[in-house]
């Protein structure tokens, strides 16, 4: 009988040393079968500024503020685009050895299992250079071609947005929207340019503050938009009563509403202070008076040098843009055209101070975001030095100033262009 038992062992042993090869062989079909169901990894974009650059790994910063190390693989495909090109149709192959720090870049590939890391078999890349000249040229642009003010009415069906400008909106201007006009509007709680997102005329509102850059009709009463951004603003006006430079605020006692309004100033605001001639100049105006109704150095520019009479075609005195610009020798044609100064450019001549150079009791006008609360707010512009306007009018002071709110550098972004 031990036979038969040992004969029934070896059977037993030999079936179950079957079924172990069976399952073992389709073990590795089994694995096919799972990774063929699963979906294939999905390609990670990622958007930003080369920081640092080390061989074929780069640190790009996002604009949110996030960094990813990028491992650019040897057969990447690597191409250069200019600024505002929005596709790949007109791009150019680069070497990585033409990278720099401050190149902004889109790199697209497989993300590593930490989160912070990716390896690009895409990098599209935007030269800094390229960037900066670009928005040179756009800002440039704004200031000879753009204009800005109040939005009086919004006409869509006629593709029409009326807007005043000058001392208590003396001056008004039909702005034309064709379907090429780009129409961008300030995101919620931003002061920058470059953060404006798509937007279209129905979202334009009066009240609202605008600015535009296009062609100038003959008689100065009209322009044709090329591009258009608008958004809704606060415009303040009052002494300070607090500055905390360390939380970056200043508390101001609101004129209209008689409350305190807590307001953040940003590395986007812009801050400056009106040399007294000029605030005299800009108050004389305001009572009706001419250059010569300032009392003193009022035809003084900030810097100190003489400014040219009224009227004359030189310079930020001067009743429009210099000659050979749009609107220059046409009735209407320039920003300060018949209040004889370009408010804009007398503001943009005016010297910037930090925080820390205000104080308590400085009277200042704010062009603001709305904050998350009624008593807060985000400055785009702050002015000080502006006592005597607000004396001549706080009203006619806000509206003066407002129509020459910060673009956060004009052309902003790319050139108003999309990725990278």
């Amino acid at each position: 009988m031990p036979g038969i038992k040992t004969r029934k062992l070896h059977i037993q042993r030999a079936i179950f040393g079957g079924v172990i090869l069976a399952v073992a062989s389709l073990l590795p079909i089994a694995a096919m079968a799972q990774d063929a169901a699963a979906p294939a990894a999905k390609p990670l974009t990622f958007l930003g500024t080369v920081q640092t650059l080390s061989g074929n790994t780069l640190t790009v910063k996002s604009d949110a503020g996030a960094t990813m190390q990028v491992t650019v693989e040897e057969n990447a495909r690597l191409l250069r685009i200019e600024p505002g090109q929005k596709t790949l149709a007109g791009a150019s192959p680069f070497s990585l050895a033409d990278l720099q720090a401050g190149d902004r870049v889109m790199a697209r590939g497989s993300a590593g299992a930490d989160g912070n890391s990716l390896a690009a078999t895409m990098l599209v890349a935007i030269k800094g250079a390229d960037i900066a000249q670009k928005q040179e040229q756009d800002r440039a642009d704004w200031q000879k071609n753009g204009t800005g003010g109040l939005v009086k009415a919004v006409d869509p069906a006629a593709g029409t947005v009326t807007i005043s400008s000058g001392v208590g909106g003396s001056r008004t201007l039909v702005i034309h929207v064709t379907p090429t006009t780009i129409i961008r509007r300030y995101a919620p709680g931003s002061v920058r340019f470059d953060q404006a997102i798509k937007s279209s005329l129905d979202q334009i509102k009066p009240g609202d503050q605008l600015r535009a850059r296009g062609s100038r009709s003959d008689d100065g009463a009209a322009l044709e938009a090329q591009e258009i951004v608008s958004g809704s603003f606060r415009n303040l006006a009052g002494p300070i009563q607090a500055v905390n430079a360390a939380a970056s605020t200043i508390t101001v006692n609101d004129t209209a509403t008689k409350k305190p309004v807590v307001i953040s100033v940003t590395p986007d605001s812009e801050v400056k202070k009106l040399d007294p001639a000029v605030a005299q100049r800009l108050a004389a105006r305001m009572n009706g008076g001419g250059a010569s109704g300032a009392a003193g150095s009022a035809g003084r520019r900030p810097d100190g040098s003489q400014a040219p009479p009224a009227g004359s075609s030189q310079g930020p005195g001067s009743g429009g843009p210099p000659s050979g610009a749009p609107g220059a020798d046409r009735p209407g044609g320039g920003q300060g055209r018949g209040s004889g100064f370009d408010v804009q450019q007398l503001l943009a001549r005016s010297p910037s101070v930090a925080l820390k150079d205000l104080s308590k009791g400085n009277m200042v006008i704010v062009v603001a975001t709305e904050g998350q609360a009624p008593d807060t707010a985000t400055a785009i512009t702050v002015v000080a030095g502006v006592e005597p306007m607000l004396q001549a009018s706080t009203s006619a002071s806000q509206a003066m100033l407002s129509s020459a709110w910060n673009l956060g550098g004009g052309g902003g972004g790319e050139g108003g262009g999309e990725a990278p």
